[in-house]
């Protein structure tokens, strides 16, 4: 090879490396601006997300999965999705265990000094049968030689069982959006794929820590959250079971980090701490299944094949699921209804899916797709595992989409190049190569289904409303909400009008082969 041909292939190469991924196509894809017009027009000037996320909110409250309040909530949306014309509109159990939902909190210190404590309980624990009041101790256990030290000594205690941390100054805004080099930067390097997660734990010496603080009969077992300025995030015990006859748990509470802080060093300085608490956590044993929430609009000539939109419709307690995950749920069914109503010409039927069970685990997603699509464990397929032409999922808050995550899939990026491009002006540029790991769109790719995540602003997801007390209508940015529900509902048309189904991955192999999505 001589030298000025290989330096420009240097230089070539060299352009690939540093060229965002979207760059790296020419745009051959055909886009209906016709009717993205129209899609525009109906969601960005009658729009009904905000209303949407209200009802699912504000009306209905938490959805932890199992209780009433998810119920209630399906029973709107599904209401909802007939009147804007939606067909089979249904709901599809799937084995859960028993519900959990908070009925009352009332948690205060009363000596020496009276004020109010900012605590929300754990999911799936008791409550504590009416008020109850003791003393405050410290005990932190991290080992067996710690249970014989406490041994005998916490009956009727409000045990601080997490160590109390620091408390920094914000310097730093808590919210936040992509900037052009974060995008270029997420654009061009490979991610490891991991999700959301908790880590290793001893499995075995949190059940005996466990059975310790019921034997010593504690009044409730106290952690600390990890945010500050009143904001509480609080899931449920690591271990806890949903099953009606699993392991017996304590009444467990997190507190925010600066009531917890205030009587952790009255604690320390030997000032005696009396706290009071009354909390009613009820179970939910009559019914031990879960469910999702589907609903279609119909296509024409290629009526038989699909395209999928789907968020997940539980939620944490300690908010109203607003970010996590009312915003995508509100985002899909608006983007159902702007369809609809927009009079989009649909060649594939498009369908909604509304997960139950996401935070224990995609569990209603996974349900869902070994039921209709295939078995992830096996790779035995199912016959609509071929006529799925794509499915796209939202559940990153409340933040505008940027972008997509192609899960691996190269063959796809020159599709939504194209069909990103009337969003440009939106700030919608970017395609990453990379996984995401902790949402739905999982359930799909490891059947080798052709599912997607969309890149949306952080706002304020992991730094405030994740899980959160602050999980909240109000930390909703509406503008971001109408964008979102006219982008997804803009692919969806393309991907139900496109001659062709999107291009997948290879098939991958059963799991049962030691493959991992995690």
């Amino acid at each position: 090879m001589n030298v000025p041909r290989r330096s420009a292939i240097i230089v070539i190469l060299a352009m690939l490396v540093v060229l965002p991924l979207a760059a790296q196509w020419p745009p051959s894809e055909k886009v209906d601006l016709d009717a993205i017009y129209r899609i525009k027009d109906e969601g960005l000037q009658r729009s009904k997300v905000m209303d949407i996320e209200s009802y699912l909110t504000d009306v209905y409250g938490p959805r932890l999965t199992g209780s009433p309040n998810i119920k209630e909530a399906a029973e709107w949306a599904e209401r909802s999705m007939k009147e804007w014309g939606l067909v089979n509109v249904h709901l599809e159990t799937w084995p859960f265990g028993r519900g959990w939902q908070n009925q009352k909190m009332i948690a205060m210190a009363t000596a020496p000094r009276a004020f109010p404590l900012i605590a929300y309980p754990k999911a799936w624990t008791p409550g504590t049968n009416g008020p109850v009041s003791g003393e405050a101790v410290i005990a932190i256990i991290e080992s067996d030689k710690d249970l014989e030290t406490f041994r005998g000594k916490l009956r009727g205690k409000f045990v601080l069982a997490a160590q109390m941390r620091d408390v920094p100054a914000h310097f730093d805004a808590p919210g936040h959006r992509y900037t052009d080099s974060e995008l270029t930067e997420l654009s061009m390097q490979p991610s490891s794929g991991r999700g959301r997660g908790r880590g290793n734990v001893n499995q075995d010496f949190n059940r005996r820590r466990t059975q310790f603080w019921i034997d010593e009969g504690v009044a409730a077992v106290l952690d600390v959250s990890r945010g500050d300025g009143g904001t509480v995030f609080v899931q449920a015990p690591l271990g806890v079971s949903r099953e009606p006859k699993g392991p017996a748990q304590p009444t467990q509470v997190t507190l925010a980090v600066e009531h917890y802080g205030r009587i952790w060093r009255m604690v320390e300085k030997k000032v005696p701490v009396t706290l009071m608490m009354d909390i009613d956590n009820r179970f939910y044993e009559q019914d031990l299944n879960a469910f999702n929430i589907v609903g279609e609009l119909p296509g024409s000539d290629k009526a038989d094949e699909l395209v999928m939109l789907g968020a997940h419709f539980d939620s944490w307690h300690s908010g109203t699921g607003a970010t996590d995950n009312a915003a995508g749920s509100a985002v899909m069914l608006e983007a159902m209804r702007i369809l609809k109503t927009s009079g989009a010409k649909l060649r594939r039927t498009v369908r909604v899916g509304l997960w139950g069970g996401e935070e224990q685990g995609l569990l209603g997603s996974k349900a869902y797709v070994k039921e209709h699509f295939g078995d992830p464990e096996t790779m035995q397929l199912k016959p609509e595992h071929a006529k799925l032409a794509a499915y796209f999922n939202v559940d990153n808050g409340t933040g505008v989409i940027r972008g997509l995550y192609l899960q691996g899939n190269e063959a796809v990026a020159p599709v939504f190049q194209a069909w990103m491009a009337p969003f440009k002006n939106l700030g919608m540029e970017t395609l990453t190569i990379r996984n995401t790991g902790g949402t739905d769109h999982l359930s799909y790719d490891d059947v080798g289904l052709p599912g997607f995540q969309f890149v949306q602003d952080e706002i304020e997801y992991d730094s405030r409303t994740h899980h959160s007390n602050m999980d909240v209508y109000e930390r909703i940015q509406p503008q971001d909400m109408m964008r979102n529900s006219v982008i997804v509902a803009t692919f969806a048309y393309q991907a139900a009008t496109r001659d062709e189904k999107l291009p997948r991955k290879p098939l991958p192999k059963p799991r049962t082969t030691g493959r991992s999505t995690q």
